[in-house]
């Protein structure tokens, strides 16, 4: 780093790169480092997206540019909250989307299946009906409505105050048309409906693992990580569920985080299907039929 004083964007990332190292906060909530957080914490308080940091490394910030650098990494710093939540946005599959503390930030891993871009691998391009199962935000919905513009989506959260956030970036990506929100405690609510495409990323912290969470991670809403002893009190009626709510050829597409080995042990006799992604293989994929072995016990 430059000596004294940071000057240039470049010192700046620098200097809260440093400052978020030694104070030791928590990552997870959009970037896993302190680097890429001090780059993106220096792009949100000069309202820039991201990805055009780089070529704006050598400007000199405006004094309201610096305040605003200064005073974000100082309630990072306090309170522990994820970035998200100070910054009022989040970046999944290449989208920004507002965030508050009323959902957790999204970064389920099946945004990298859901790019601009790229045709994506979950279902032929042409299907007609999406459900996202514990939408949350909103984001895996919005960003499978980007991903599948012949399909209409409906977004599903048992907590109004989600569904109040998911509404607000269901509007501000001009979705209302093909994205409906609906309150209701997994499928009860969703009585004969079918869906050539469902996903899901619900809750599936196990208690243990919830006692251990970083700060960071203990600023979101519990009721959208808690997933009771072993993880899956959402997960397994999920399985079991699917097959009503699917088309003949529908697929089920669910994201089981740490509790993919309890799930495994729950089943000895079932094969899996993991989907590879960059952070980890906890993305699960089934046909309507492979869902079948899979009853209440």
């Amino acid at each position: 780093m430059s000596q004294g004083a940071p000057r240039t964007v470049r010192d700046y990332v620098l200097y809260v790169e440093r400052r978020l190292t030694s104070a030791h906060v928590g990552f997870g909530h959009g970037t896993d480092n302190a680097r890429d957080e001090a780059a993106w914490l220096v792009a949100g308080a000069m309202k820039i997206r991201p990805e055009t940091l780089s070529a704006q490394l050598m400007l000199v910030p405006k004094a309201r540019d610096t305040a605003r650098i200064r005073a974000l990494l100082a309630a990072r710093i306090r309170t522990r909250a994820p970035l998200s939540y100070l910054l009022r946005e989040a970046w999944f599959a290449g989208r920004r989307f507002y965030i508050d503390s009323r959902v957790i930030v999204p970064r389920s891993l099946i945004g990298e299946f859901l790019l601009p871009g790229d045709p994506s691998p979950l279902a032929p391009p042409g299907i007609r009906s999406i459900l996202d199962l514990c939408t949350g935000s909103g984001a895996i919905a919005i960003s499978a409505a980007f991903a599948y513009p012949a399909a209409h989506v409906d977004a599903v959260d048992i907590s109004p105050e989600a569904l109040a956030v998911a509404a607000r970036n269901v509007r501000s990506h001009r979705l209302s048309h093909r994205v409906q929100l609906i309150s209701s405690d997994l499928f009860a609510a969703l009585s004969g409906r079918r869906y050539d495409l469902i996903l899901s990323n619900p809750p599936y912290v196990a208690e243990d693992e919830m006692q251990n969470l970083p700060i960071e991670y203990r600023r979101e809403p519990r009721l959208a990580l808690a997933g009771g002893p072993d993880g899956l009190d959402l997960v397994l009626p999920i399985l079991y569920q699917a097959h009503r709510h699917l088309t003949a050829h529908g697929r089920l597409v669910l994201e089981v985080g740490a509790s993919r080995e309890a799930l495994e042990a729950r089943f000895p006799e079932t094969p899996f299907l993991w989907l590879a992604s960059e952070a980890d293989d906890c993305v699960g994929y089934w046909h309507k039929e492979d869902l079948t072995v899979f009853r209440p016990s």
